[in-house]
């Protein structure tokens, strides 16, 4: 907020620490798709991490792009701009909570403040990735961009056994309790000779 002095000591190491997680490539990849996502009303920020976090701060941008992937049923009815700080965070909180609904998991989450405050961008970053993953593995049509910008989550790749293979499957010895088939002594030699202990005076 903007009565918050410069950090010192501890807290001043802990936040550089948190800062050098934040990763600018990632940022040009998530500005193109939030841009091909939205469209271009949402505008360019300037590049670097301060535009990135400008850019996203009011919550506008982050709202037109989970709009943009929930298809006709979108889930924040109204995005207003506005300069009052409360207002900005509730936008903020409202795309957090949609974004959860969409099925973004709570550990890929940031808190209000990460963005709002500039605490902890990279967070911000993780969410963004984590949404674009999901919104490529639902493939329901709503995703715009390139593909291959994320990762696709793994899927449950259900399989049913009928009753008789399951019977079946018991009669089999998995190889990791081994296996006695084509076991011979052929081949095996003797052993070494004996080891040698001997007593130095």
């Amino acid at each position: 907020m903007a009565n918050k002095g410069p950090s010192y000591g501890l807290s001043r190491e802990v936040q550089s620490k948190i800062d050098k997680k934040y990763d600018p490539e990632l940022e040009e990849r998530l500005v193109e798709w939030i841009i091909a996502q939205c469209g271009s009303g949402v505008g360019r920020p300037e590049s670097g991490k301060t535009g990135f976090q400008n850019w996203l701060k009011d919550g506008c941008v982050l709202c037109e792009l989970i709009n943009s992937l929930y298809g006709s049923n979108k889930p924040i009815k109204t995005i207003k701009t506005s300069g009052m700080a409360f207002k900005q965070m509730e936008q903020i909180s409202m795309f957090l909570r949609a974004a959860e609904n969409y099925g973004v998991t709570k550990t890929d989450m940031f808190q209000t403040v990460d963005l709002f405050e500039s605490k902890d961008l990279a967070a911000v970053q993780r969410t963004l990735m984590a949404l674009g993953s999901l919104a490529v593995t639902k493939d329901d049509g709503c995703y715009k961009g390139d593909p291959s910008w994320f990762h696709k989550k793994s899927q449950e790749n259900r399989r049913d056994f009928s009753e008789e293979q399951l019977t079946e499957g018991k009669n089999v010895i998995g190889l990791q309790m081994g296996t006695n088939k084509g076991a011979s002594q052929a081949g095996m030699t003797g052993y070494g000779r004996p080891r040698q202990i001997i007593n130095n005076p």
